[in-house]
Protein backbone atom coordinates (compact mmCIF):
# COMPACT_ATOMS: atom_id res chain seq x y z
CA UNK A 1 0.00 0.00 0.00
CA UNK A 2 1.35 3.43 -0.98
CA UNK A 3 2.16 5.60 2.04
CA UNK A 4 1.42 9.31 2.16
CA UNK A 5 3.77 11.69 3.97
CA UNK A 6 3.82 15.42 4.62
CA UNK A 7 7.16 17.22 4.89
CA UNK A 8 8.32 20.80 5.38
CA UNK A 9 10.97 23.04 6.90
CA UNK A 10 9.29 24.58 9.94
CA UNK A 11 10.30 27.34 12.36
CA UNK A 12 10.17 26.77 16.12
CA UNK A 13 6.92 28.75 16.21
CA UNK A 14 5.35 26.49 13.56
CA UNK A 15 5.63 28.49 10.33
CA UNK A 16 6.67 27.36 6.85
CA UNK A 17 6.79 30.97 5.60
CA UNK A 18 6.99 34.25 7.43
CA UNK A 19 4.75 37.31 7.05
CA UNK A 20 4.37 38.29 3.41
CA UNK A 21 6.22 35.18 2.22
CA UNK A 22 9.48 36.04 3.99
CA UNK A 23 11.90 33.81 5.90
CA UNK A 24 12.77 31.20 3.29
CA UNK A 25 16.46 32.05 3.51
CA UNK A 26 16.38 31.21 7.22
CA UNK A 27 14.13 28.13 6.88
CA UNK A 28 16.29 26.54 4.19
CA UNK A 29 19.80 27.58 5.29
CA UNK A 30 20.33 23.97 6.47
CA UNK A 31 20.17 22.78 2.85
CA UNK A 32 23.65 24.24 2.20
CA UNK A 33 25.19 24.14 5.69
CA UNK A 34 27.52 21.15 5.29
CA UNK A 35 29.98 19.49 2.96
CA UNK A 36 28.19 16.22 2.00
CA UNK A 37 26.54 16.59 -1.40
CA UNK A 38 23.16 14.98 -2.07
CA UNK A 39 21.92 15.62 -5.61
CA UNK A 40 18.20 15.53 -6.31
CA UNK A 41 16.89 13.76 -9.40
CA UNK A 42 17.64 17.05 -11.16
CA UNK A 43 21.05 18.00 -9.74
CA UNK A 44 21.42 20.99 -12.06
CA UNK A 45 18.39 22.49 -10.27
CA UNK A 46 19.15 21.43 -6.69
CA UNK A 47 21.97 19.67 -4.88
CA UNK A 48 21.93 19.70 -1.07
CA UNK A 49 25.11 20.21 0.99
CA UNK A 50 24.57 18.96 4.53
CA UNK A 51 26.11 16.68 7.14
CA UNK A 52 26.10 12.91 6.61
CA UNK A 53 23.02 12.31 8.81
CA UNK A 54 20.89 14.77 6.84
CA UNK A 55 22.30 13.41 3.58
CA UNK A 56 21.03 9.91 4.48
CA UNK A 57 17.64 11.36 5.42
CA UNK A 58 17.42 13.22 2.09
CA UNK A 59 18.57 10.23 0.03
CA UNK A 60 15.83 8.11 1.63
CA UNK A 61 13.27 10.82 0.88
CA UNK A 62 14.39 11.22 -2.74
CA UNK A 63 14.56 7.47 -3.42
CA UNK A 64 11.19 6.66 -1.81
CA UNK A 65 9.05 9.43 -3.34
CA UNK A 66 7.04 8.57 -6.46
CA UNK A 67 4.70 11.58 -6.75
CA UNK A 68 3.88 14.85 -5.00
CA UNK A 69 0.67 16.73 -4.18
CA UNK A 70 0.84 20.49 -3.54
CA UNK A 71 -1.58 23.37 -3.22
CA UNK A 72 -2.03 26.14 -5.74
CA UNK A 73 -0.42 28.75 -3.45
CA UNK A 74 2.90 26.84 -3.38
CA UNK A 75 2.71 26.26 -7.12
CA UNK A 76 2.20 30.00 -7.71
CA UNK A 77 4.89 31.10 -5.20
CA UNK A 78 7.47 28.91 -6.95
CA UNK A 79 6.15 29.78 -10.42
CA UNK A 80 5.64 26.07 -10.98
CA UNK A 81 9.35 25.52 -10.28
CA UNK A 82 9.90 26.85 -13.78
CA UNK A 83 8.28 23.70 -15.14
CA UNK A 84 10.91 21.42 -13.60
CA UNK A 85 10.33 20.24 -10.02
CA UNK A 86 13.62 19.14 -8.38
CA UNK A 87 12.06 15.83 -7.31
CA UNK A 88 11.69 14.79 -10.94
CA UNK A 89 8.40 13.02 -10.17
CA UNK A 90 4.82 13.84 -11.25
CA UNK A 91 3.28 16.77 -9.36
CA UNK A 92 -0.46 17.11 -8.70
CA UNK A 93 -1.63 20.65 -7.93
CA UNK A 94 -4.88 21.06 -5.97
CA UNK A 95 -6.68 24.11 -7.33
CA UNK A 96 -10.11 25.59 -7.98
CA UNK A 97 -8.97 26.89 -11.37
CA UNK A 98 -6.08 25.50 -13.44
CA UNK A 99 -3.80 28.16 -14.94
CA UNK A 100 -4.90 28.99 -18.48
CA UNK A 101 -1.41 29.51 -19.87
CA UNK A 102 0.49 26.58 -18.36
CA UNK A 103 2.36 24.15 -20.56
CA UNK A 104 4.41 21.29 -19.13
CA UNK A 105 8.13 21.14 -19.65
CA UNK A 106 10.32 18.63 -17.78
CA UNK A 107 7.99 17.63 -14.93
CA UNK A 108 4.47 16.34 -15.58
CA UNK A 109 2.11 18.68 -13.70
CA UNK A 110 -1.58 17.81 -13.32
CA UNK A 111 -4.18 20.24 -11.99
CA UNK A 112 -6.83 18.61 -9.81
CA UNK A 113 -10.05 20.53 -9.21
CA UNK A 114 -11.96 17.99 -7.12
CA UNK A 115 -9.98 18.20 -3.87
CA UNK A 116 -7.02 16.85 -1.95
CA UNK A 117 -8.35 13.28 -1.66
CA UNK A 118 -8.74 13.03 -5.43
CA UNK A 119 -5.23 14.44 -5.97
CA UNK A 120 -3.74 11.90 -3.55
CA UNK A 121 -5.52 9.04 -5.33
CA UNK A 122 -4.22 10.23 -8.71
CA UNK A 123 -0.70 10.56 -7.25
CA UNK A 124 -0.84 7.04 -5.79
CA UNK A 125 -1.85 5.67 -9.18
CA UNK A 126 1.37 6.93 -10.80
CA UNK A 127 3.78 6.59 -7.83
CA UNK A 128 4.82 3.06 -8.79
CA UNK A 129 4.39 1.76 -5.23
CA UNK A 130 6.57 4.54 -3.80
CA UNK A 131 5.43 7.15 -1.29
CA UNK A 132 3.35 10.21 -2.11
CA UNK A 133 4.52 13.49 -0.60
CA UNK A 134 2.05 16.27 0.21
CA UNK A 135 2.01 19.79 1.48
CA UNK A 136 2.74 21.96 3.10
CA UNK A 137 0.09 24.33 4.49
CA UNK A 138 -3.64 23.84 4.09
CA UNK A 139 -3.10 20.81 1.82
CA UNK A 140 -1.63 18.92 4.79
CA UNK A 141 -4.45 20.06 7.10
CA UNK A 142 -7.06 18.85 4.62
CA UNK A 143 -5.32 15.49 4.17
CA UNK A 144 -4.98 15.01 7.95
CA UNK A 145 -8.68 15.82 8.44
CA UNK A 146 -9.53 13.19 5.84
CA UNK A 147 -7.27 10.58 7.51
CA UNK A 148 -5.01 10.32 4.46
CA UNK A 149 -1.59 11.02 6.04
CA UNK A 150 0.59 8.15 7.29
CA UNK A 151 3.76 10.04 8.17
CA UNK A 152 4.69 13.59 9.15
CA UNK A 153 8.25 14.82 8.47
CA UNK A 154 9.20 18.06 10.20
CA UNK A 155 12.52 19.69 9.39
CA UNK A 156 12.64 21.81 12.55
CA UNK A 157 14.79 24.92 12.13
CA UNK A 158 15.97 26.87 15.21
CA UNK A 159 14.45 30.21 14.20
CA UNK A 160 11.18 31.99 14.89
CA UNK A 161 9.27 33.90 12.23
CA UNK A 162 6.57 35.52 14.37
CA UNK A 163 3.73 34.86 11.94
CA UNK A 164 2.96 33.74 8.42
CA UNK A 165 1.81 30.39 7.02
CA UNK A 166 1.60 27.41 9.36
CA UNK A 167 2.56 23.89 8.28
CA UNK A 168 -0.62 22.40 9.71
CA UNK A 169 -3.01 25.08 8.54
CA UNK A 170 -6.68 24.21 8.36
CA UNK A 171 -6.86 21.45 10.96
CA UNK A 172 -10.14 20.74 12.69
CA UNK A 173 -10.52 20.43 16.47
CA UNK A 174 -10.02 16.65 16.50
CA UNK A 175 -6.94 15.54 18.45
CA UNK A 176 -4.48 13.27 16.63
CA UNK A 177 -1.80 11.07 18.14
CA UNK A 178 1.62 10.51 16.63
CA UNK A 179 4.17 7.89 17.59
CA UNK A 180 7.52 8.84 19.16
CA UNK A 181 9.53 10.40 16.33
CA UNK A 182 12.67 9.17 14.69
CA UNK A 183 15.13 12.02 15.30
CA UNK A 184 17.99 12.97 12.97
CA UNK A 185 20.33 15.81 13.93
CA UNK A 186 21.56 17.95 11.07
CA UNK A 187 23.41 21.25 10.91
CA UNK A 188 20.89 23.99 11.70
CA UNK A 189 17.99 21.52 11.57
CA UNK A 190 16.50 18.58 13.44
CA UNK A 191 14.57 16.13 11.28
CA UNK A 192 11.59 14.57 13.06
CA UNK A 193 9.75 11.67 11.42
CA UNK A 194 6.39 10.91 13.03
CA UNK A 195 4.13 7.98 12.17
CA UNK A 196 0.46 8.44 12.90
CA UNK A 197 -0.48 6.03 15.67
Amino acid sequence: MTKVFAQASVSLDGYIAGPGGTGFDRLFAWCTAGDVETPTRQPDRLTYRTNSATAAYLRELIDETGAIVVGRRLFDVTNGWGGSHPSGVPVFVVTHQPPADWSNTDTPFSFVTDGVAAAIEKAKAVAGGKKVGIGPGSTVGQALRAGLVDELRVDLVPVTLGGGVRMLDGLDDQPRDFATPRVIAGIGVTHLIYQLS
